[in-house]
């Protein structure tokens, strides 16, 4: 079998059909495609407009895109410095075994480190074993004394509209 060539680059704003479709596709494996609201014009706002949200690494192997990861800086007060949060990673299905997803995650320690984050973190669902996995193995260590707090629609409004 040939070696895949692969080449991490950051995403433009002419990558947004792309990253849509591979937003698509982490939903579609992970049972949420009901839930994905995003659209074209929504991303490209979000993440090449005047304040951008985040930030999205593009894996092509051989020329064809395969993954992404999408991130963003979050802040520790304990250490007080930045982290890096990677809100998405996904390599469909058809490149994955090729070292993509671990290039990726090098590639978002290296940077973490540029700009000198104190941490690099993420969640995983807790089904999602083959990950769960492939995390441990690159020396992740599971936060199971935390848990993910969330609103969102109406509870999200409802908080807003709340008297202080």
């Amino acid at each position: 079998m040939e070696e895949t060539r692969i080449q991490l680059r950051p995403a433009t704003r002419a990558d947004v059909p792309t990253i849509l479709a591979l937003i698509r596709g982490l939903a579609d494996y992970e049972k949420l495609a009901h839930e994905v609201e995003a659209d074209e014009d929504g991303l490209a706002d979000t993440l090449f407009g005047t304040r951008p949200g985040a930030e999205v690494v593009i894996a092509e192997a051989d020329g064809h895109a395969a993954g992404f990861a999408l991130f963003f800086h979050n802040y520790s007060t304990f250490l007080a410095r930045p982290g890096l949060y990677l809100e998405d990673l996904f390599v469909l299905p058809a490149y994955r075994g090729r070292g993509i997803g671990r290039a990726l995650m090098v590639h978002l320690a290296r940077l973490a480190l540029e700009r000198g984050c104190g941490r690099f973190e993420w969640s995983v669902l807790d089904w999602n074993v083959p990950a769960i996995g492939f995390y441990r193995s690159l020396g992740a260590v599971g936060m199971d004394e935390w848990t993910v707090q969330r609103v969102s629609g109406e509870a999200l409004q409802r908080l807003a509209d709340a008297a202080a």
